[in-house]
């Protein structure tokens, strides 16, 4: 997650940008009952709502095992887990898929469908920076295509099938996702153009996801507005290489807050869970209502370590309330334009309390499930005409002294 901004100039900024977003959208037809248009998506990739969450399982340290029960247990049916191409590709075709073997069949003994985000680029792939090696421009996209193509499909033919969708890339509005390079429209179509295409000629019936954007009113060399870089990626057609739109959901307030409010009471609008709304209408004014997004990105911070966090986090109570909160709102409001919601995070065994996703997660790396993991499993679930009741924490599926049946699959 990105730390936001708060300056005045970016306030003002972001007022700019939102206003010539507006004035796109003020010759579309919106229904005053539908303003976002979500029935205009008719053929959803994603059932809506789509359950997942977000896991670290690739350096099995003894506990993958339980992470994927715990999310089994609460009844979500999708794992989004990076496949770093680093860890796959360590040399130029010198391929280490066992892992990649392994996370693929324990999910699906477990009914467990994967999100695979593809990022992370060998250092072999950055060969020459004005002159130089640049191994330290940590996830920079790779200098060939070519062999970032190699790789998507590479991965989409072994596991045709077995991978449900990808995420390519993340968050490149944001210059420390992209190699501590300014943020690149161009550059992030063309890195998605090559890599949807391999993946589409080995595995048609896999979902392409676009890369989640940070929620953010910087607009300099380290990272542009979402609203913006969307825009942008419009400009350039990235629509006809993707099935869903991917979006990033951090909350700053009450997942009920509007940008509209938030913006009247002298806020920002992207310090709002609801943001993503802004990015849908960005979608209707160029003709794309009919495309699904999905959120890839979802929580609350608890962090009081970490500066740049602490001023929006709240307790383990208000997270648990919030995130519930957040998945009603969707079913109540989005469906079927949200189908996929991932939340962040099952912890990565690695983390301390100095990482700043320590605070975001709903469980800790010493085994600890937070409220939010707890209400999150017993919550009331939407699966298109499908309802999972609530059902009671002590229950016999919650504490898993049966198996769970996910009728979301």
């Amino acid at each position: 997650m990105s730390p936001p901004a708060l300056s005045t100039a970016r306030l003002s900024l972001s007022a700019l940008i939102w206003a010539a977003f507006i004035s796109l959208t003020l010759s579309v037809p919106q229904s005053s009952t539908d303003p976002l248009l979500r029935f205009a998506v008719t053929d959803p990739p994603f059932t809506p709502l789509t359950y997942s969450i977000q896991a670290f399982l690739w350096w099995d340290v003894g506990v993958a095992g339980t992470h994927m029960d715990w999310v089994q247990r609460m009844v979500f049916s999708h794992v989004k887990q990076t496949f770093a191409w680093e860890d796959i590709e360590p040399q130029p075709g010198v391929w280490s898929l066992d892992r990649a073997d392994q996370l693929v069949e324990a999910l699906a003994s477990r009914n467990l469908r994967i999100v695979a985000r593809l990022s992370d680029a060998p250092d072999w792939t950055h060969r020459s920076v004005a002159g130089r090696k640049d191994d330290d421009y940590l996830d920079a996209p790779p200098d060939d295509l070519e062999d970032w193509a190699f790789f998507c499909g590479v991965l989409a033919e072994r596991y045709r099938g077995r991978i449900a969708a990808y995420q390519i890339w993340n968050e490149p509005n944001l210059s420390r996702e992209w190699g501590n390079r300014p943020p690149d429209p161009d550059g992030y179509v063309a890195l998605l153009r090559t890599c949807s295409e391999a993946i589409r000629a080995a595995d048609p019936d896999a979902i392409i996801i676009s890369a989640g954007l940070a929620p953010t009113a910087t607009d300099n060399a380290a990272a542009r507005p979402d609203d913006w870089y969307l825009q942008a990626l419009y400009d350039r057609g990235f629509q006809q290489y993707i099935d869903v739109v991917g979006m990033h959901a951090p909350g700053y307030s009450e997942p009920s807050l509007s940008p509209d409010d938030a913006e009247a009471s002298g806020s920002l609008r992207v310090f709002t869970f609801r943001r993503v709304e802004d990015l849908r209408r960005i979608m209707i004014a160029n003709g794309d209502a009919a495309r699904q997004a999905a959120i890839l990105e979802l929580g609350w911070t608890l962090d009081q370590v970490n500066e740049a966090y602490s001023w929006f986090a709240v307790d383990e109570q208000t997270q648990a309330r919030y995130l519930v909160e957040a998945y009603q709102y969707a079913a109540d409001h989005w469906r079927p334009w949200v189908g996929l919601m991932s939340a962040i995070y099952i912890a990565d065994p690695a983390w301390t309390p100095t990482d700043e996703e320590y605070w975001w997660a709903v469980t800790t790396p010493d085994g600890y499930t937070r409220p939010a993991y707890i209400d999150l499993a017993n919550m009331t679930k939407y699966c298109g005409d499908r309802v999972v009741p609530a059902r009671a924490p002590d229950s016999p599926e919650a504490i898993g002294l049966v198996p769970v049946n996910n009728p979301c699959h």
